[in-house]
């Protein structure tokens, strides 16, 4: 029989707070946050929305990038693998927490449906909110952050003329 390993998790909610960047003692940029994703349950009679809260680390550039460009109530979503680590406590009391490590972020929301322009059209209308963050290029091409974040879509050059076609 082949060895088969597969641990792919791929997330989709809201972040519960504002996340927040760390560096470990040794300089390596880490964040810590929790992703709430609703799900519906049926009992007796209608069903009610019901969330799960899932526990997300992130390090590095992807740490970087989160706390950059998402706050709380910002849809995400989180590519990654379950990690599962023991420590022992103070009181000597063995402890295990399960948690996803994102190796990828994605914005969810299209630029004008995130939480923050709802937050911006609030305030522009005599809404009481704190000026909302909006991150420089947010819905731009490339929308992660990555290599063509400042860059524009590609132009094509117009051809009026059948005839200058090249086949």
């Amino acid at each position: 029989m082949a060895n088969f390993n597969f641990n792919k998790v791929i997330l989709g909610g809201r972040l519960t707070a504002d996340p927040e960047l760390k560096t470990t003692p040794s300089g390596i940029p880490v964040t810590s946050f929790t992703v709430a994703v609703n799900r519906s349950y049926r009992g007796k009679g209608e069903s009610e929305p019901q969330a799960d809260f899932f526990n997300v680390t992130a390090w590095r550039q992807t740490a970087e990038f989160i706390t950059r460009y998402f706050r709380k109530a910002s849809s995400i979503c989180i590519s990654g693998s379950l990690q599962t680590r023991s420590w022992t406590d103070q009181n000597g009391q063995k402890r295990f927490v399960t948690e996803i490590v994102a190796d990828e972020a994605y914005f969810v929301d299209a630029k004008n449906e995130s939480p923050m322009a709802v937050q911006q059209a609030s305030a522009n209308y005599g809404g009481n909110q704190a000026s909302p963050y909006v991150p420089e290029g947010y819905g731009s091409f490339g929308g992660q952050g990555g290599a063509y974040q400042n860059q524009t879509a590609p132009k094509f050059e117009e051809i009026s003329d059948d005839e200058e076609l090249p086949f």
